[in-house]
């Protein structure tokens, strides 16, 4: 079974998958990766399950070495790819040969995954191959963690696709919260209206938005009793910042929510870079649950936007073992036929 090899290793890099449903009782967080579409994307272009685990890189870089040929897919925040000296697509699925040499690097921000063919196979716990940071399931890889790959069946390499555009911030779309009504409804407007900045602070637990001019803190705040919170609440602290709760955040806490954004605009948060604009508009709770489900349906329908890559003669290092002569003939068979 092939391995992977890594050389260089950034911070924030980790193995994750889908992460683990239905533990949120027992106080442990859902997790998995900070934008599940991005697995979603990845397995369409390997035509595989969408549960397999991949590398995660959090706005870093990463080297790495395969022992035996495989397939990959790399999705999520554009980064620079090179192998054994080529460029490779982004949004697009490759081989790689044996001992080849991947390198990764220059995103901007957000995260940025790297699939395999099978996927990486590493221990499940509790349901699941991804690292947890906030629960202490897992960790950080680092230089000279070797990586087993799971047994792939084949298919396509050399194919990509456009992804949803989620890259440079955005609207975000939200329903309310039981704690929704608290807010004054002028303080409920000027949060709408409000054009906020994602904060460099931020993590696989939650991220802080900057605005100009006056919080939104509630003064009633302080007597909320703690409650179940999931990923896409967004909290607001002491300091009237709104904090969005991500896929590691704790599962029980006191800060008002204002709103909660719909899991399927999630991905335009995690992906935009620092100091990206993003701005909220509530939505009733019909149209939302509309809107995931136009979402589920468009996930599910992805294999059939992934085309063959369009390649140029310069980049194909290969070139010389393609038959680009075909059909070719001695030119004398016409002659040959004659009675």
């Amino acid at each position: 079974m092939a391995e992977i090899l890594l050389h260089r290793v950034g911070p924030g890099v980790t193995l994750q998958d889908q992460g683990r449903a239905g533990y949120l009782a027992q106080g442990l967080s859902r997790g998995g990766a900070a934008d599940r579409l991005a697995l979603v994307e990845g397995a369409a272009l390997l035509g595989q399950d969408a549960g397999f685990a991949a590398l995660e890189i959090a706005a870093s870089y990463l080297a790495l070495e395969v022992s035996g040929s495989c397939r990959i897919a790399l999705t999520g925040a554009p980064m620079r790819a090179f192998c054994e000296g080529g460029v490779l697509a982004w949004q697009a699925s490759h081989a790689l040969a044996p001992g080849a040499r991947l390198e990764l690097s220059g995103a901007l921000g957000g995260y940025s995954y790297v699939h395999f063919g099978g996927g990486v196979d590493a221990p499940v716990i509790l349901g699941a191959r991804s690292a947890h940071l906030a629960a202490g399931i897992g960790r950080m890889l680092r230089a000279g963690d070797r990586l087993r790959l799971g047994a792939d069946h084949g298919g396509r390499v050399d194919h990509g696709f456009t992804p949803q555009a989620r890259f440079s911030g955005g609207l975000l779309r939200m329903v309310e919260t039981p704690q929704t009504q608290l807010f004054p409804a002028q303080q409920l407007a000027r949060f709408t209206e409000t054009v906020f900045c994602k904060d460099m602070r931020g993590n696989r637990m939650g991220q802080r938005l900057l605005s100009e001019g006056a919080g939104f803190a509630l003064t009633s705040g302080l007597s909320i009793l703690s409650e179940s919170i999931v990923p896409g609440d967004i909290q607001i602290t002491g300091d009237g910042a709104p904090f969005v709760l991500l896929a590691e955040c704790q599962t029980t806490g006191g800060y008002p929510r204002i709103g909660t954004v719909l899991p399927c605009d999630l991905p335009r948060l995690v992906q935009a870079p620092a100091g990206a604009e993003l701005r909220f508009a509530f939505i009733p709770l019909q149209e939302a649950i509309a809107a995931e489900r136009a979402e589920a349906a468009r996930r599910a329908g992805l294999r059939g936007g992934v085309r063959p890559l369009i390649r140029t003669l310069h980049d194909m290092r290969e070139l010389l073992a393609y038959q680009w002569i075909s059909g070719a003939t001695a030119g004398d068979e016409l002659d040959r036929e004659q009675p």
